[in-house]
């Protein structure tokens, strides 16, 4: 795995499978309205199956993320996409949303050993320029899953029903598995991350200092925007501006497109004019706060106007999601932790998801869809001003 086409090779499986990983993932939460108006179950009721997924992948991710430190990438991947497979493949047959909700748990536990061992993978096999350049690519198969689900999911409702996209989605997971298993690379797990990591960084920031308390509480927030707008804006305007279900499904298209484009503009903010993820952080924070603001103002108006700020929303909270979550791990690990600390941080992602899971539909049910965008500004101003926060502390930290 030394030439260049093999590494090119392994980052693109990589986000072939970070794809795999959200087409068995967000397929549950992108049909959740079809699912509510045919099963005649409550948003509130179906939805505990997301929060429940949230919580079990937030947990996953720790326990992930120590395996990834100490058992080969391959291997854990492999294991997770066999039990998402198998939990697609039974999710159709479930008649409860107790049982629903047991088995998406399962697949959330899954989802969470792909991850971790992935960022283990990539870190030691390339340099921080590296990574901090591919990594873009690796999430972008994420955003094209979500498109891949919201392209497909109404198609599949209209000529099989709901459960149709459970099964389509497994025979993803299956094509990913086998690709992974016969293409994948070892790796020796006494690798390091590279040399060229930041030496003012690497390995002197724990995760518990106030600056990684701070760092975790703004994962949190992009997490509860991050994911909340992603499953509940084809309820919102559905719901607001009397458009059929599967269209609505269609609106959030636009939502992972704007998520690459902000991944592309985050890697180059980062890469090309600030060295400091929480300055670039704080200006993508803010940039998603003044589209919350928008929402807010042209909340029941117009329909086209209200998807655009909310993918643009949506777009920075990944934009977000890449510096924390993808960029600052490297940096902040120690030794040979890097999978433990991308699992932690990757785990106060799903926190701020499984809040906005069980709180948005409960804020939108009883107060309406305004009352929840402003819920969504709120969250965006604590964002901005946390990450901000975290300025100083990283500058001062570089100088020690």
């Amino acid at each position: 795995m030394n030439t260049r086409l093999s590494l090119k090779r392994t980052v693109y499986l990589c986000a072939f499978i970070y794809f795999i990983s959200y087409v068995t993932r967000i397929n549950y939460g992108a049909i959740i309205a079809e699912m509510v108006a045919d099963t005649g179950l409550s948003k509130s009721a179906l939805s505990a199956a997301l929060t429940g997924s949230f919580i079990t992948y937030g947990a996953g991710q720790i326990i992930s993320g120590i395996f990834g430190d100490r058992y080969q990438p391959k291997t854990l991947v492999s294991l997770g996409l066999v039990t998402t497979v198998c939990m697609n493949l039974l999710l159709p047959f479930c008649t409860s949303s107790a049982v629903m909700t047991a088995v998406w748990c399962v697949n959330g536990f899954a989802q969470s050993f792909m991850w971790p061992p992935i960022v283990k993978l990539l870190t030691s096999l390339l340099t921080h320029e590296e990574y901090a350049r591919d990594c873009i690519k690796v999430s972008w198969g994420g955003s094209l899953g979500t498109i891949a689900v919201y392209l497909l999911s109404p198609a599949l409702i209209v000529m099989s029903g709901w459960r149709c996209v459970f099964w389509v989605s497994a025979a993803f997971g299956v094509v990913g598995l086998l690709l992974w298993w016969r293409l994948c690379p070892t790796i020796s797990m006494a690798t390091t991350v590279k040399s060229d990591t930041p030496a003012s960084i690497a390995g002197k920031h724990p995760l518990f200092s106030l600056l990684g308390i701070l760092v975790m509480l703004s994962i949190v927030l992009q997490g509860i925007l991050r994911d909340g707008v992603t499953t509940w804006t084809p309820s919102y305007i559905s719901e607001t501006y009397h458009i059929g279900e599967a269209i609505a499904i269609l609106t959030g298209v636009l939502l992972p497109l704007f998520g690459m484009v902000m991944h592309y503009l985050a890697g180059l903010l980062y890469r090309k004019v600030f060295t400091c993820p929480p300055v670039c952080t704080g200006i993508i924070f803010a940039v998603g706060t003044l589209s919350s603001l928008m929402l807010v103002f042209f909340s029941s108006t117009n329909a086209t106007v209200s998807v655009l700020f909310s993918a643009l929303l949506n777009g920075c909270m990944h934009g977000a999601n890449l510096l924390l979550v993808c960029i600052v791990p490297p940096l902040m690990a120690k030794g040979n932790n890097v999978s433990t600390v991308s699992g932690v941080l990757n785990a106060c992602t799903y926190v701020g998801s499984a809040l906005s899971t069980y709180a948005f539909p409960l804020i939108a049910e009883n107060a309406g869809w305004s009352a929840t965008l402003t819920t969504w500004l709120w969250v965006g101003v604590a964002g901005t001003a946390v990450t901000l926060l975290c300025v100083p502390l990283w500058k001062r930290s570089q100088t020690h």
